[in-house]
């Protein structure tokens, strides 16, 4: 097979990470695959860090015919076998070159992000005819697919993303270099969330929980790993004030930004996600992967990666006095931390493992060319 993955976004995120992955996983498996990226894009230039075979558009506009003619002449030339497209306004540009230069490869759709835009006029319909799969990491994704586009349930599967659970490996990380760094006791439980600094991540939950976990157990500590996105260090400054104001601000700790994530997780005994709405949740994933007990929100994504009473508690979104009953649970029994770590661990390796992913998605490639 040759594969083109296909993302021209000029941002760096979990999408544009998730096309980098996908390709290099693909190699991995020994086929051959390129990507076309936007071109001074981050992906372009990790692309070809990589020494993966890269091909750059500066398309920007939903219909720049100087694109599409420049894409179909690439199409033509490469005689790819699959096109799998990493971001859905990709499509206004995929589509144009294929259906004005004929070529009959099969197109899949990643979908990484619901849409509250119903997308269902004669323009889309023309545009998502061409698309033999939509892959939906979640199941809140495919409905939303179904709801705010023309794509009928059977032309969407379920890939949930992935992870390294190698990586991700309890057995060969340790967490006491974190817990000296910021004068953790041993004896101190550790309960910690990991979000960039953005409205709708939970972070005010996670703050009032622990002013009332703080007023009815002793030894405890809070970490707040992350950090604000562009236009959102306001935000930053009103999560601290906020602890300040409940008087929680000495027993919080705000890492900021850490590219050591699995030292991270190795650091906590109970791991917190309380977003008010999350696609999947790939920090939720990487936790479970740690062998982490976890007190998620009830919301979304969430419900494909957490099992509420088995690997994890569920509550209320955006109800903190629930998310403290929840944690406080956790608390005051360490044989279910430890049943739900046990659990969380074995759910990912067998769920959300690279490897299980990429195989999953070479079966779909072989599919469609059936």
């Amino acid at each position: 097979m040759k594969i083109l993955v296909t993302c021209l976004s000029e941002s760096w995120g979990g999408m544009e990470m998730f096309a980098l992955q996908t390709a290099r996983q693909l190699i991995k498996k020994n086929i051959e695959t390129e990507i076309l990226a936007f071109h001074g894009s981050r992906l372009h230039h990790e692309a070809e860090k990589e020494k993966i075979v890269t091909h750059t558009n500066s398309f920007k506009n939903y219909f720049s015919p100087k694109e599409i003619f420049k894409t179909g002449r690439l199409f033509r030339s490469k005689k790819y076998d699959v096109i799998h497209c990493g971001a859905s306004k990709d499509l206004w540009l995929l589509v144009p070159s294929l259906k004005f230069f004929v070529i009959d490869v099969p197109l899949l759709l990643s979908k990484q992000m619901g849409s509250y835009i119903v997308k269902k006029d004669f323009l889309h319909k023309w545009i998502y005819n061409r698309v033999n799969y939509a892959l939906a990491i979640s199941n809140v994704i495919s409905k939303n697919l179904v709801d705010t586009t023309p794509l009928t349930s059977d032309k969407i599967l379920l890939l949930h993303n992935a992870i390294d659970t190698n990586y991700f490996d309890p057995a060969k990380i340790n967490g006491e270099p974190v817990r000296s760094e910021f004068n953790i006791n041993n004896d101190e439980i550790v309960i910690g969330m990991m979000a960039r600094f953005s409205p709708g991540k939970g972070h005010e939950e996670f703050l009032h929980a622990a002013k009332f976990l703080l007023e009815h157990h002793d030894k405890l500590k809070f970490l707040i790993v992350g950090e604000p996105s562009k236009g959102e260090d306001n935000y930053a400054v009103e999560i601290k004030t906020l602890a300040a104001n409940l008087g929680i601000i000495d027993k919080i700790i705000f890492t900021g930004f850490r590219k050591d994530t699995p030292n991270i997780l190795a650091a906590l005994d109970i791991f917190v996600f309380p977003s008010h709405a999350e696609a999947f949740g790939i920090a939720l994933a990487e936790a479970l992967s740690m062998g982490k007990p976890s007190v998620c929100s009830s919301s979304d994504g969430v419900l494909d990666i957490a099992v509420d009473g088995v690997t994890s508690y569920l509550f209320e979104k955006q109800n903190w006095e629930d998310l403290s009953q929840k944690i406080e649970r956790l608390i005051l029994s360490p044989e279910t931390q430890k049943a739900f770590g046990v659990a969380a661990r074995k759910r990912a390796v067998e769920m959300f493992d690279l490897e299980i992913f990429t195989d999953k998605l070479i079966k779909i490639y072989k599919r469609v060319l059936i």
